[in-house]
């Protein structure tokens, strides 16, 4: 059933852009029948969703807003994370943590651009705290995970913390350490904690994906569901 769903959507992709596939786009397309459904079935802009989720307005008053920068995965997972915390005003998707100026979606997912699909997530600390997102952060993935997360695999899914400041790097290395020497996890942490440096935002049609194409594939298969694991540890942060 889900191979007919991503190839449905292979289809209706094919026809809107009428040109020639790439090759990393077709291997993707097969590798999915094997891994669910991946983030970067498509190199391109997908077809439009049949179905248009909308979300309720958000009533909060901010005060000012800090900056927190988080990659685990695919960002249309993360930014639907974040966005669904009390505190959390906008959260949206780009690229950091490689050499690739200004790079496109088509460029971060050959693997060759040395980013990684990342979240920047515009919070005020006064209704949540930088140490609550970590927590978030931790419990929404599966840490121990190298170069990737579920489904996905590769340096552009690779799950890295990108302080920008040294209280940040404190906080962020202190919890790591935290969970590694709790006995929660089988395995050693693999996120990354490493300095900020440079956020590119991504193609338009990436921002809010999850909200805006919840019948899509991996959406409904592998986004939603990741989603929904952290709000049932997370109730009383939830919007």
């Amino acid at each position: 059933m889900l191979l007919f769903k991503c190839l449905t959507s292979f289809t209706r992709f094919s026809k809107k852009h009428n040109h020639t596939m790439s090759k990393k786009l077709i291997f993707s397309f097969f590798a999915a029948t094997a891994l669910l459904s991946s983030c970067n079935a498509f190199s391109g802009k997908p077809a439009e969703s049949n179905v248009i989720a909308h979300a309720q307005p958000d009533p909060t008053v901010y005060g000012q807003l800090d900056t927190a920068i988080f990659a685990s995965g695919c960002f249309w997972c993360v930014e639907a994370i974040f966005e669904s915390l009390k505190g959390v005003k906008e959260a949206e998707s780009g690229y950091s943590g490689g050499r690739t100026k200004n790079p496109t979606y088509e460029e971060v997912c050959s693997h060759t651009t040395g980013h990684t699909e990342t979240v920047r997530v515009l919070y005020d600390p006064q209704i949540i705290s930088y140490q609550t997102l970590l927590e978030v952060y931790f419990a929404s993935q599966d840490p121990t995970q190298v170069e990737g997360q579920g489904p996905d695999h590769g340096d552009s899914y690779r799950s890295v913390i990108f302080y920008r400041n040294e209280t940040e790097k404190a906080l962020a290395e202190a919890y790591k350490k935290q969970l590694n020497e709790s006995g929660k996890y089988a395995k050693p942490i693999a996120v990354i904690i490493e300095p900020f440096k440079v956020f590119y935002m991504a193609e338009a049609y990436h921002q809010n994906y999850e909200k805006l194409h919840p019948d899509q594939g991996y959406v409904r298969n592998v986004s939603i569901p990741r989603l929904n694991r952290m709000k049932a540890q997370f109730p009383g942060l939830l919007k």
